[in-house]
Order: C-alpha cells, then sequence, then structure tokens
C-alpha cells in the first residue's frame, strides 16, 4: 500500500514566475491519486502555513490548496510552517498509522520542501520514490526550472541510506 505526498501544491504558487510544466503536473498528480486511492493507499495534501502577508498566509485565497487537484473526504491534510513537512507536525503519526510500503512524493518547489520531504522520508525510515515528472518550480536566478529538476533527481537517485530511493516516471507508476 502506498501513500502519496502532495507537497505545497496551492494557489500561491502561482504568483511569481511561471513553474515549469505545472498544468501537467497537476494531471499527473491527479493520476497518481486515483490510482492510489483505487489500490486502497492513501493521499496526503501538505499545506504550508506562512507568515503574515505571505503568498501562503492561512486562510487567504494563496493558502487554499490549487482547485484543479482532486481531493476525496478521505484525504489526509497536513499543515506545516517550515519546509520540511515532517518537522513541528503530525506527518510521523500519521504515516505510522498508515504503515505505507512506500511514499510517493510529488510537488512544490523541486529544491525546497520537495527536497526537504525526500530527505526527511528516508531520515524517518520509509522507502521512497520521488515521481520524476511531478514535481516542480520556478526558473531560479542561477538556473532554469528543467536543470533544478534534472539536478535533484539525480541527487536523490544516489542518496546514501539504509532505506530504497526510487525514482520513477508517472506513466510507471500507473500500470
Amino acid at each position: 500500500m502506498d501513500a502519496l505526498i502532495v507537497v505545497d501544491m496551492q494557489v500561491g504558487l502561482l504568483n511569481g514566475e511561471p513553474k515549469h510544466d505545472l498544468r501537467d503536473v497537476v494531471e499527473r498528480i491527479n493520476h497518481l491519486a486515483a490510482k492510489v486511492r483505487e489500490r486502497s493507499g492513501t493521499v496526503i495534501f501538505v499545506q504550508h502555513c506562512g507568515g503574515k502577508g505571505d503568498d501562503f498566509e492561512p486562510e487567504t485565497p494563496g493558502w487554499a490548496l490549487l482547485p484543479e487537484l482532486h481531493r476525496e473526504p478521505t484525504d489526509i491534510v497536513v499543515r506545516k510552517t517550515l519546509n520540511d513537512p515532517f518537522a513541528g507536525t503530525d506527518l510521523s503519526a500519521r504515516l505510522q498509522a498508515i504503515a505505507p510500503d512506500r511514499i510517493l512524493i510529488t510537488g512544490w518547489a523541486t529544491d525546497f520542501c520537495v527536497d526537504a520531504t525526500v530527505r526527511s522520508a528516508v531520515s524517518n525510515h520509509y522507502d521512497v520514490v520521488v515521481v520524476m515528472d511531478a514535481h516542480t518550480l520556478n526558473d531560479r536566478p542561477h538556473l532554469d526550472a528543467a536543470s533544478v529538476i534534472r539536478h535533484h533527481n539525480w541527487v536523490w537517485g544516489n542518496l546514501i541510506t539504509q532505506r530504497s530511493v526510487r525514482l520513477a516516471r508517472t506513466d510507471e507508476l500507473l500500470l
């Protein structure tokens, strides 16, 4: 049984520079979520709670999860204030209760919150599958988004860990 973690896919991410392949990333997340639910898995949406005036300030329009995401009443929402959704939240306890065989990780932003989620899931002794075509960000001052994504996929595939970190494309996981 899988747990799918969808990191910070909120309206506030639409502010600023365009996000790489966002429409298709959302579509792939929706397909994966449907497949995980179909297989009796759990979908967990991580919702960032920013500070006052931030694009992700709680109870403001930017804080909401993207309306294009297909959500079900059985899905879990975990609210976080740091890059790492395991820090200061009940994510660990919820995952312990679910006891997934593996955690699939998707979302925004590749180099911050998605990266922190991957590393923390491994540190918390979970087998991880990074969905390599289902995370996004915008171009950075020193590197375009596609290069950041390619770089992080390579780094995650080469982490030294006692647990499994696998990279897979969405279509592989939908089989």
